[in-house]
């Protein structure tokens, strides 16, 4: 049996934006930035989009300028959530 890791993402069809960085990289990345990473080529930016989206082609939008991987956010809130609930 071969063990598969779920998705990140809680719905099933989250929107996610492929483009590439000023670098020349692919990026993928759910609109409100809850999963995302950096890719060598387009192929596995969008193979890990439908696996994180749980394999909705039609909720991928391919940007034509540039997008910049921002997962700050996210980590910004998840950290501060944290915190609040260690200091109750």
């Amino acid at each position: 049996m071969k063990l598969v890791e779920p998705p990140s993402c809680s719905s099933a069809s989250s929107v996610v934006f492929i483009g590439r960085n000023r670098r020349g990289q692919w990026v993928a990345q759910e609109q409100n930035g809850l999963y995302g990473g950096l890719f060598v080529n387009r192929a596995q930016a969008v193979k890990y989009a439908l696996f994180e989206n749980g394999q909705h082609p039609e909720m991928l939008v391919e940007l034509s300028r540039e997008i910049e991987l921002d997962m700050q956010d996210r980590l910004t809130a998840t950290i501060q959530t944290s915190r609040v609930a260690r200091h109750r």
